[in-house]
């Protein structure tokens, strides 16, 4: 049972005036490495996107969960967790889709015209504005956390070294008071999450002592950001990488999204040497994200404690 404590993890604003060097970006940078080094997430007020963007994103969110399950299964992926899931007896409530790099038009139109003949403009509007807008974040965090730990002058090849998914969620309502799993618990293996979620709750997040809350964001323009294993593995440590679940009760259903900054295949994931010395030794020798992610979805990554540790820990 998770703690009902809204109030035990960090809330950071992004909405003020952010640029580089200014005593306000210095101010969030400190907060934001603080929050990832404690408890690996943080809440993010962010209100750049338009409430009718927001908006327009649920609606959306609906309208592609109802269409048929067949038409569903024509998105389809090479890369694990990258096309539609669903239909697994395990958390029977979930279901999703991934969208590589929505933040570019022709990529959402390309799903749009497999799922709707005659396409969908105002989907693809709606989704490919949605990640773009929402992808700002993401790069504004992750030069900040460059930046508080030295290593800034790796940026252009960190930033450069990524690409973005867009997984699009749906819980179904158990129809029941009881509480029930929507999604295992699990640790992210990309780079940042950004999580947005309808007014319908359920995401928990477990604390480095093993005591699990409840992650309630506290305004409608609020996103939840977590670090994911790769991004862990490549601070060499500095950084945590929770673990985190979805439970549910109730009859209404949960829609959400989460916008991932993903490591491309092929390139190395290696902390850098300015982040390895003897109070830091390294703990994961250099690997490719690719890969990793086909270890984990084994038998033996799926079972091991830590798939990251069992897979290229030193």
């Amino acid at each position: 049972m998770a703690t009902e404590s809204a109030l035990r993890f960090p809330t950071i604003d992004f909405s003020v005036q952010l640029k580089p060097g200014t005593p306000e970006w210095n101010t969030v940078r400190t907060q934001v490495r603080q929050a990832l080094a404690e408890f690996g997430f943080f809440e993010a007020k962010f209100d750049k996107i338009p409430i009718d963007i927001r908006k327009a994103l649920f609606d959306a969110l609906q309208e592609l969960f109802d269409l048929p399950l067949q038409t569903k299964l024509r998105n389809i992926s090479k890369k694990p967790f990258h096309g539609y899931v669903g239909q697994y007896p395990a958390v029977p409530l979930y279901e999703s889709m991934g969208i590589d790099d929505a933040n570019i038009r022709e990529n959402v139109e390309n799903l749009t015209t497999i799922l709707w003949p005659n396409g969908n403009p105002n989907f693809c509007e709606t989704i490919q504005s949605y990640s773009d807008q929402l992808s700002e974040l993401d790069q504004i965090i992750r030069r900040m956390i460059l930046e508080s730990l030295g290593v800034e002058k790796y940026l252009v090849e960190h930033m450069e070294s990524t690409n973005y998914l867009l997984r699009v969620m749906k819980y179904k309502g158990p129809q029941t008071p009881e509480t029930k799993l929507g999604l295992n618990a699990h640790t992210d293996k990309n780079i940042v999450t950004i999580l947005n979620q309808n007014q319908v709750e359920g995401l928990e997040v477990q604390t480095k002592d093993g005591e699990w809350i409840s992650v309630k964001p506290s305004s409608s323009d609020s996103f939840i950001v977590m670090i994911g294993d790769s991004l862990y593995a490549w601070a060499n440590g500095r950084l945590h990488s929770p673990n985190h679940r979805v439970m549910m009760t109730g009859n209404e259903a949960r829609y959400s999204t989460g916008l991932f900054s993903i490591p491309k295949a092929g390139y190395t994931v290696k902390a850098p040497e300015e982040l390895v010395d003897e109070d830091h030794p390294l703990l994961f020798k250099p690997f490719d994200h690719v890969q990793f992610l086909a270890f984990y979805y084994t038998q033996a990554g799926q079972t091991a404690p830590s798939a990251l540790h069992s897979y290229c820990g030193v």
